[in-house]
């Protein structure tokens, strides 16, 4: 590799660093973090106290799992992970766990979770043709269009990593045209998040 070349890269990445610098994405990043970290640790607790104080999780949990057929279970948080993503996917995972085969159905929910954000994506695109539900989603989505129209896929990489409705980024991409490959390559990271929390939850219920 040329000189040059080396020259061009480094100063197109110090543009990028100057830009989100700019326009505050770093800023933006790290309050997502520190918002992220408010609902894993009072999932923790919720789950310690629960555990302690009310029933044993593993009961819990196995009871959940003798009381509604997978089936229904996955389907409930397709479609909550296709419609904002209201149902934290943590307790999917910590279900997962006590199914027969525990990283099958962990990877059934992340495959569930990915294929929810791209109907969010076309329902995102979908709205634009429709006027009155597009101005409402507009005004109420407002700053997250906002900011996926200075940050694109990184904002999708915020979405599918952290504990931030992957829905509602998804659905802001589709909004605003992001590219639906880009949006793909992006959005295949939310597989990383369950890969992580899948460990993490495992070892803890």
């Amino acid at each position: 590799m040329s000189q040059n070349t080396k020259t061009k890269k480094k100063s197109r990445i110090r543009l990028l660093h100057q830009y989100y610098k700019f326009t505050g994405f770093y800023s933006f990043l790290g309050g997502s973090l520190k918002k992220a970290l408010t609902p894993i640790v009072l999932f923790i607790i919720a789950l310690l106290c629960v555990h302690y104080f009310v029933i044993d999780i593993n009961d819990l949990l196995v009871k959940m799992t003798d009381t509604f057929p997978p089936f229904w279970v996955l389907t409930v948080f397709f479609i909550s992970e296709s419609i904002l993503g209201l149902i934290p996917p943590e307790i999917f995972i910590a279900w997962s766990d006590k199914m027969p085969d525990p990283i099958l159905y962990l990877s059934l929910i992340a495959v569930l979770s990915y294929t929810g954000g791209i109907i969010s994506y076309f329902m995102g695109r979908a709205s634009t043709r429709i006027n009155a539900v597009h101005e409402y989603l507009e005004v109420k989505m407002a700053k997250h269009l906002k900011n996926a129209r200075k940050w694109g896929g990184f904002l999708i990489v915020v979405g599918a990593i952290l504990p931030v409705p992957f829905a509602v980024s998804s659905m802001a991409a589709g909004m605003i045209k992001y590219p639906f490959i880009n949006y793909l390559l992006f959005g295949l990271l939310r597989f990383v998040r369950f890969a992580i929390y899948g460990a993490a939850i495992f070892n803890l219920v």
